[in-house]
């Protein structure tokens, strides 16, 4: 007999798009566990520091570690060095934690995103430790198949905050119309270099609507 893995995984969806100045990291809400909806609250987007956030997607326990560890380890390289930790620094921890453990590996898939002294950015960070900057935007997860053919289509350079939100929340609506393990909702952040905001459900409506679309 199959022995099914009942370990919480949040299956999953997650977007990231960069926006002239600015990220929007985007996800679904529901997490599995086998054939069971676990949780249809998952929280998938977290905040690093005030101007860098992340997505998860896999072992919901994997994940929640890794987000303890990079808070940890961000404020540290804040009050050695004096300045915030960039994009990229954020990416390249996560990603030499990953490396060092790939024998016992973390099954998570993650997008780091955010703005620093370098601009806005995005890097894709596997289980292995493998750590990408991606051009424009990026998708993680089960239903990121069907959220790639939204994104292909619909990306035009210097979008705005709005247009970024907007397109973020009809990739992750097609993807949950495909993937059994992707729904409940959305959890959407804003990245600024002035701050990190978490976009309410009755704004998240609003860009769903078929005027807007």
């Amino acid at each position: 007999m199959t022995q099914v893995n009942q370990d919480v995984k949040s299956g999953t969806t997650t977007v990231g798009i960069a926006f002239d100045n600015g990220v929007v990291l985007a996800t679904e809400r529901r997490a599995t566990m086998g054939n069971l909806i676990a949780s249809k609250k998952a929280k998938k987007v977290h905040a690093i520091s005030q101007n860098i956030g992340m997505t998860i997607a896999g072992t919901v326990g994997d994940a929640q570690r890794l987000i303890r560890i990079i808070n940890v380890e961000s404020s540290l390289y804040e009050l050695r060095r004096g300045y915030p930790i960039s994009v990229g620094a954020v990416s390249t921890v996560l990603s030499n934690y990953l490396n060092d453990n790939r024998f016992t590996p973390y099954s998570v898939q993650l997008v780091v995103g955010g703005v620093d002294a370098n601009g806005s950015s995005l890097y894709s960070v596997d289980a292995a430790g493998g750590a990408t900057l991606e051009e424009n935007f990026v998708s993680t997860g089960s239903g990121s198949f069907t959220a790639y053919g939204v994104l292909e289509d619909r990306f035009r350079p210097n979008m705005t905050k709005d247009d970024a939100v907007r397109l973020a929340v009809h990739a992750l609506r097609a993807a949950m119309r495909r993937d059994a393990a992707s729904g409940e909702g959305y959890n959407v952040a804003v990245i600024t270099k002035d701050k990190f905001e978490y976009i309410d459900e009755d704004t998240i409506a609003g860009y769903l609507q078929p005027a807007h679309a």
